[in-house]
């Protein structure tokens, strides 16, 4: 991964994750970025500025004064020196600060005057990071183009254990390195994506659904964003933070609700992605009141489902491209060619429950893809954002491509 002369400007706010920065520093420079740091007042608690200044190899700024003589580092030309903005932590106080415009530091000076983009990497405790008012404040600062790098998942600082970890610094430089080669290959292109699980109601209480959270989906809806594609969402619900007003966004439940959407849009687009997790079976009658528990054993009577892939690849047009995903337990490979005909797909995206680091609600992904000319493809296990960009870069070697 190649950075070489590329002016980055690094943010470390007050954070335990500071020491992250260290080790992020160290990967920007190795890839050949320039790597300028600007810490607030608080990230002195956590990281010196020696450390940082020696892995970046220029001083670690922290205020607006440079030395005794009065001379001062001047945050305009600071931020028209970079060519992207980085936090990496992002405190809540911090972040705050961005997102009504407070300037009371060398940090968030030169963020309002920066001309290039910004990302932002938030770190902080699991009830802060869901907090309202922190998540009013990603929204809004989003709304203002900055891109989010979500917290991630695991143990904190506090003991507890959720979402609000900075993204590990290797994923943080993936997503670096990803800005700077981003290409525009998708634009002019209409895509729609199923995403997520189906709810199929038994009473007003209970319903039918399955473990899908909708990661997969909403990686490949961003990835197709940021290559330029206009992007339709229908999502089943789901509880990840995911950023509607970016997309043109359809939320749905059951089975019969999704297919409904995904039949109007179809028409209209030029790719679709059929990542949603739909269930198979409904309740053939749906309680108008919330069933009561007896002493004997209950059945529920089903019916099946709309099978929205194999209704939507009916009326497929030419040059239209249809990708499916086939999640299995056994004789992977057979059932999901199977599909590959069945649905008239021209690509499915297999991956197995019994692959380690693959499946429902996991932030990776291992998948094997099939085209419909034979040609298989496999990828390692990596983040759903990496695989997002494997299915697009597959898309793009269609011979149908060009039409779509």
């Amino acid at each position: 991964m190649n950075l070489q002369g590329k002016r980055i400007i690094l943010g470390v706010t007050g954070s335990i994750a500071a020491y992250k920065s260290a080790h992020l520093t160290r990967l920007l420079r190795k890839a050949g970025a320039e790597v300028q740091i600007i810490m607030s007042a608080s990230a002195l608690d956590f990281i010196s500025p020696l450390t940082l200044a020696t892995l970046s190899k220029r001083p670690a700024l922290h205020q607006f004064q440079k030395d005794e003589t009065g001379v001062w580092n001047n945050h305009v030309e600071l931020s028209l020196w970079a060519d992207l903005f980085l936090i990496a932590p992002l405190s809540a106080n911090t972040l705050a600060k961005l997102a009504n415009g407070i300037c009371d530091n060398l940090l968030t000076a030169t963020y309002l005057s920066a001309r290039c983009p910004v990302m932002l990497a938030p770190a902080m405790d699991l009830d802060m990071y869901q907090h309202p008012a922190v998540r009013t404040n990603l929204a809004r600062i989003q709304s203002f183009g900055n891109q989010i790098l979500d917290a991630e998942s695991g143990e904190l600082a506090s003991g507890l254990s959720g979402q609000g970890r900075m993204m590990e610094p290797e994923h943080v430089f993936e997503e670096v390195n990803r800005f700077f080669q981003k290409k525009l290959d998708f634009q002019g292109k209409k895509v729609l994506i199923t995403m997520g699980p189906t709810q199929e109601a038994i009473d007003p209480v209970r319903f039918i659904s399955n473990h899908s959270s909708g990661k997969m989906g909403y990686a490949l809806a961003e990835a197709f964003l940021a290559r330029g594609a206009e992007v339709f969402v229908v999502s089943g619900p789901i509880s990840i933070q995911v950023s509607k007003e970016k997309f043109h966004w359809h939320d749905v439940f059951s089975a019969q609700s999704m297919y409904e959407a995904a039949a109007a849009l179809h028409s209209q687009v030029d790719i679709v992605v059929f990542a949603a997790a739909v269930a198979d079976y409904a309740p053939v009658t749906i309680a108008s009141e919330k069933i009561k528990k007896e002493d004997s054993e209950m059945s529920i009577a089903l019916k099946k489902t709309t099978d929205i892939a194999l209704a939507l690849g009916q009326s497929k047009k030419p040059g239209q491209i249809h990708v499916g995903f086939a999640l299995e337990t056994e004789n992977e490979e057979e059932h999901a060619k199977g599909k590959l005909k069945k649905k008239n797909f021209d690509i499915v995206v297999l991956n197995s429950m019994k692959e380690s680091g693959a499946g429902f609600r996991l932030d990776t992904n291992r998948v094997h893809l099939f085209h419909q000319d034979g040609k298989k493809v496999s990828s390692a296990v990596e983040r759903k954002e990496s695989i997002a960009s494997l299915i697009l870069d597959e898309i793009k070697k269609r011979d149908n491509w060009k039409q779509a």
